[in-house]
């Protein structure tokens, strides 16, 4: 079987391989086990390609050959046991939050134009504050997401069915499940990812003791994709599971989730008003398959998964996304900009009905600008357009360049 590291994942490549050479730290970002460091090992092999006689350092800090990297002062060490002063120096260092002061290092080796360096991180919080403070202005973060429809398709050798789309809302697109043997397995290995990822990342790292609190965020999160919440709904909603847990701890444990990529936060725009509201946002998995290991796949969260997918796709072709809000209060879906270019997207099961075909066109057409809007259902739907609203099955949508 090919591996996944064969498996270049072009999207990304396109997006890095410009910034070699460049001058700048390049920092690839995103919940573990999306891939980061395949799409890393493919950019060392493809700089391999053009500069064979250049000097490679890669560290890979979940590597028990690493483990006595855990300071600057010996990451700096193995870095400069490596380096050589006469060749260029292309280093590589995977998961590089695991290194407490690791921005003054990477700072230091980049005042060196001999040097060209690539590290991955999963932990939001630590490295959006290092490259804020520290290496504004020397970095570039790219964002890696779990694989879209299209790279879900490709990595399995799946046409574009049905069938195929059922198992990426069930599944999701960790990378990993390429190489199991059958889609029975596919479930306990992201069970197993989905307690790991919050033990290691959240619980471990944050010392957190109200374990069961946590859990029931988790179940509560997945189990409303989509809702919109406050920080005292969840409260209140908690307390009355008699689990006991304040408004602050809550908005604490949503932002430990956020930080290692597990969610995404999606605040509310006035679209009128043309500003944020201060309370109330949205929240999706960043994979459906971590969401499902979770609370397990139901039909009845169809509308959800559905809505969590479409963001998906979104972020992961470089929009900035946000939850409109019209005057009257109702609701736009995702409001998704890019370019200087916006489209609205309403998502639905279907259409069908005259009151569900009544409220997605009719929020829509309440907009008075010009910009794309766009209606998404299930499946295939009658007409095509209505009223210049354009409608589109999720598969169109999620293969749609």
């Amino acid at each position: 079987m090919e591996t996944l590291a064969n498996i270049p994942r072009p999207h990304y490549l396109k997006k890095i391989l410009p910034y070699v050479n460049s001058g700048l730290i390049k920092i690839l970002t995103g919940q573990r086990r999306v891939g980061k460091s395949y799409i890393l090992n493919s950019v060392e092999q493809e700089i391999r390609r053009q500069n064979p006689n250049a000097n490679f350092i890669t560290i890979n800090l979940e590597d028990y050959t690493f483990s006595h990297i855990i300071d600057a002062d010996a990451l700096h060490t193995e870095i400069m046991a490596n380096y050589s002063s006469d060749r260029k120096n292309y280093i590589f260092i995977d998961e590089i939050q695991e290194v407490d002061g690791f921005e003054k290092v990477v700072r230091s080796l980049n005042l060196d134009s001999r040097n060209d360096i690539y590290v991955t991180g999963s932990n939001s919080a630590m490295l959006s504050s290092e490259i804020a403070s520290k290496l504004a202005g020397r970095s570039i973060e790219i964002r890696v997401h779990p694989l879209s429809y299209t790279e879900f398709l490709e990595f399995h050798s799946f046409s574009d069915s049905d069938i195929s789309l059922d198992l990426y809302l069930r599944h999701g697109g960790m990378p990993y499940l390429r190489n199991l043997p059958s889609h029975e397995t596919w479930m306990e290995y992201l069970t197993g990812i989905s307690e790991a990822l919050v033990y290691r990342d959240i619980v471990s790292r944050h010392s957190i003791r109200n374990n069961d609190f946590l859990q029931r965020m988790m179940l509560f999160l997945a189990d409303n994709i989509g809702q919109i919440f406050t920080a005292k709904k969840i409260a209140d909603y908690l307390k009355s599971q008699r689990i006991k847990g304040t408004v602050t701890s809550v908005q604490t444990y949503v932002d430990y989730i956020c930080e290692a990529y597990l969610i995404n936060r999606v605040r509310r725009w006035d679209i009128e008003g043309k500003k944020y509201f201060e309370i109330g946002e949205k929240y999706y998995f960043e994979d459906l398959g971590i969401r499902n290991a979770i609370i397990g796949y139901r039909p009845m969260d169809i509308g959800g998964l559905l809505e969590n997918v479409v963001y998906n796709k979104l972020i992961s072709d470089g929009n900035e996304v946000k939850v409109g809000t019209l005057i009257s209060g109702r609701e736009i879906d995702f409001i998704a900009e890019k370019n200087n270019e916006r489209r609205y997207i309403q998502v639905a099961v279907n259409v069908n009905n005259t009151s569900t075909a009544d409220r997605e066109f009719g929020n829509l057409a309440d907009i008075s600008d010009n910009f794309e809007k766009i209606v998404v259902t299930l499946h295939d739907s009658a007409p095509n357009t209505f009223d210049g609203i354009k409608l589109m099955s999720l598969r169109q949508f999620l293969t749609e360049s």
